[in-house]
């Protein structure tokens, strides 16, 4: 009788990874082409209805409000001017202040009835004299 040996396997306590790598390589690259076209538009911080107050340790923000006519005033040391001023206006004033204190809070008011386009412009115009944000004031 022939008797044959088994040799006994030696255990293979390894993990092969390779593939797990390939996969999540494919889908490395298909987020990275379709991020950016999910990411369409103007980035806007949306008003919500429950804001709480902004906390600042700026005490005395700027502030430059439009009425329903599409004029401007703006405060300027704590007082409110009653005067409406043009948009060079606003944009030199703002300008002045802004190259004083740089991080300076501003805020846009405008009136429930005045159009979007005004808004958007005087946002626009102040981006042009040197604000890097701009809030908007609501009730």
């Amino acid at each position: 009788m022939i008797r044959r040996v088994r040799k006994k396997r030696k255990l293979n306590a390894e993990i092969n990874v390779v593939p797990y790598i390939d996969v999540t390589m494919v889908l490395l690259i298909i987020f990275m082409v379709t991020a950016p076209m999910l990411t369409q538009g103007v980035d806007v911080d949306l008003p919500q209805t429950s804001a709480e107050q902004v906390d600042t340790e700026d005490t005395d923000p700027l502030i430059v409000s439009v009425d329903r006519d599409g004029a401007y005033y703006i405060n300027v040391g704590g007082a409110d001017e009653t005067e409406a001023i043009t948009a060079d206006e606003v944009a030199a004033r703002v300008g002045k202040v802004l190259s004083v204190s740089p991080d300076k809070l501003l805020l846009v008011r405008g009136d429930k009835n005045v159009s979007y386009d005004a808004v958007v412009q005087l946002m626009v115009l102040l981006k042009g004299a040197g604000a890097s944000s701009v809030g908007l004031v609501t009730e």
